[in-house]
Order: C-alpha cells, then sequence, then structure tokens
C-alpha cells in the first residue's frame, strides 16, 4: 500500500492531503491568514494518527513549490526538506500556477494566473487547454496584467488571488472574464494529482538543492539590498 502526502502553503490559505494506493483520501485546510507554521503540523499529525500513519510509513511528498506567497513557500519547502532528509521520503514538486490552473471552468481554454506582486504586478503564468491537458503558453513571470491581458488569445479566463488588487487593469470586454473567488485557491488535492503524475514519470527532487520559485526577492531582502548599496 503506497503513502504519500501533499503539501499547499503558495497562497494566503493553505491545506494537506494525505493519499493511499494513489487517490486522496484525506484532506484538511489552514485557516486564513497564513498562519502556516502554527496550523499545519499540528494539521498533519492529527490526520496521520486518524489512519495510524507515522512520518517514515510515507513513501512521497508533493509539495507546491511557487511562485506565491514567500512565507508561506518558505515553510512548507522547508518542512518537505525536512522530513525527506529525516525519513528519507522521496520528494515531488509542482508548481503552485499548474496547480491553480486546474481550478478553471470546464469552458475556459485560455487561462492567466494572478497572484498580487505588489507595485501594480503580479505573479503569472498563461495556460492553454489542449484536450485534458493545460499547456504553459506563457512561463511564470513577473508582470503586469494589462500586458498579459493585451497578449493572450480571447477569450481569455484570470484566475488568482490577485484579482481583487488589480480590478482596474481588467477592461470592460466581455472576453475578460474574472473566474469566481472560490477558484482562487491552490489545493492540496491538486498538488496530489500532479505530483502523482510527475512521480510515475520518476521526477523526484533533491531535498539539498530544493527551493522555492520566488521569481522576484522578497520585499524585506530587497530593501536590505537596496540599503546596502547606499
Amino acid at each position: 500500500m503506497s503513502r504519500a502526502l501533499a503539501i499547499e502553503t503558495s497562497g494566503r490559505a493553505g491545506s494537506v492531503a494525505l493519499v493511499r494506493d494513489g487517490a486522496v483520501f484525506a484532506e484538511g485546510f489552514f485557516a486564513h491568514g497564513l498562519q502556516h507554521a502554527a496550523k499545519m503540523l499540528p494539521l498533519i499529525d492529527d490526520l496521520m494518527r486518524q489512519v495510524a500513519w507515522s512520518p517514515r510509513d510515507l513513501e512521497q511528498l508533493y509539495v507546491s513549490v511557487g511562485p506565491g506567497s514567500f512565507t508561506g513557500l518558505r515553510i512548507g519547502v522547508t518542512l518537505a526538506k525536512t522530513m525527506a532528509l529525516a525519513t528519507g521520503v522521496k520528494l515531488v514538486v509542482v508548481p503552485s500556477l499548474r496547480v491553480l490552473v486546474e481550478n478553471a471552468p470546464p469552458e475556459a481554454k485560455h487561462v492567466i494566473i494572478v497572484l498580487d506582486a505588489k507595485r501594480e504586478q503580479i505573479f503569472t503564468a498563461r495556460f492553454e487547454r489542449m484536450g485534458e491537458t493545460w499547456i504553459e503558453r506563457v512561463p511564470a513571470k513577473l508582470s503586469s496584467l494589462a500586458e498579459m491581458i493585451a497578449d493572450s488569445p480571447r477569450p481569455v479566463y484570470l484566475l488568482g488571488e490577485g484579482i481583487p488588487y488589480h480590478k482596474k487593469f481588467i477592461p470592460q470586454d466581455s472576453s475578460v472574464i474574472a473566474t469566481p473567488r472560490e477558484t482562487w485557491m491552490a489545493q492540496a488535492k491538486v498538488v496530489a494529482k500532479l505530483g502523482l503524475i510527475a512521480a510515475s514519470r520518476g521526477e523526484f527532487a533533491d531535498p539539498f538543492k530544493l527551493t522555492p520559485i520566488y521569481i522576484r526577492r522578497p520585499e524585506a531582502e530587497e530593501k536590505f539590498l537596496a540599503n546596502q548599496k547606499k
């Protein structure tokens, strides 16, 4: 019986999921507000106790690696690395934007991910649905919503927690569609789905080299470096 854990901490709320024999059978969510450090470990412990698993029973661990919340990603990736080094569990990394696009409505073919990066910028990528597969047409990058919309085929769907912060850049155009708020959160069960696919291809990560996908340095680090140059 194969056993795995999936971790999603890239957004304002987070989740974890337990996977047995290729299927998610238990999932838990953290309270809104980036309380990852305080909520995640007790939640994982509680879920695993319910099924009498110990950390050493896990064979694989799937972790969402960004881009997204700097704090959340650091906590999720650090936990994954620590468990891998302590127990030998195999790590699989899953890009957070790829997780998010799975929430798109079935009629969507072109999707722009919108995560707030402040200063009127977004962490973003553009995907196109080809049959049952999402193809990354524009890789994860730092950009503006206006630029992404201008360069996208139509109709295009906008998806992500950054939408409310960038409303003024969304044109009054019926071919640009903001998805409902309930689609904006990445979920551990989707991290598990994509992690299982990557694991079946033998795509495991080295815990010593694993780092989050930030795209841009955290704001505190940028300020520190700017002060160093003065």
